[in-house]
């Protein structure tokens, strides 16, 4: 579990749109991504969270055979059913997307600019735009 800006996360329930859970942020380690395809993308290795909210923004996903690689994928506009979590892009996107270097705890105000402008979200955009629900 990453936090933004050193915001302590506790074990918080996150409240998303529509009054469904999404859970705390403990809770997504290790569900599985899909995309808006139904093709698996990997498993959510890290969450980062926003440093106003302290809710989840962001979540690495471990990609490849062995799971070495590690991909940035945004959580506004993503669904959760059960133990999988289903993101709005496509697998190749994902995979493309830029890999900040030094986020080991946090993104910074550059790296994650440049993964919206990746992901064509405006840099504005709040995870309470998640829906889903709990297993």
């Amino acid at each position: 579990m990453r936090h933004g800006g050193g915001t302590p996360y506790g074990e918080e329930v996150v409240t998303v749109a529509k009054s469904k859970r999404l859970g705390a942020p403990g809770e997504l380690d290790g569900l599985d991504v899909y995309d808006d395809g139904g093709e698996k993308i990997g498993g959510v290795d890290e969450v980062y969270l926003d440093d106003r909210t302290g809710r989840p923004e962001w979540v690495t996903v471990r990609t490849g055979l062995l799971g070495l690689r590690e991909h940035f994928v945004p959580l506004a506009g993503a669904v959760r059913e059960g133990r999988r979590i289903t993101v709005p892009w496509p697998k190749e996107r994902v995979r493309d997307a830029p890999r900040p270097g030094d986020a080991e705890d946090h993104i910074d105000a550059a790296q994650e600019s440049a993964l919206y402008a990746y992901y064509g979200l405006p840099e504005d955009t709040v995870p309470e735009e998640i829906e889903g629900d709990e297993e």
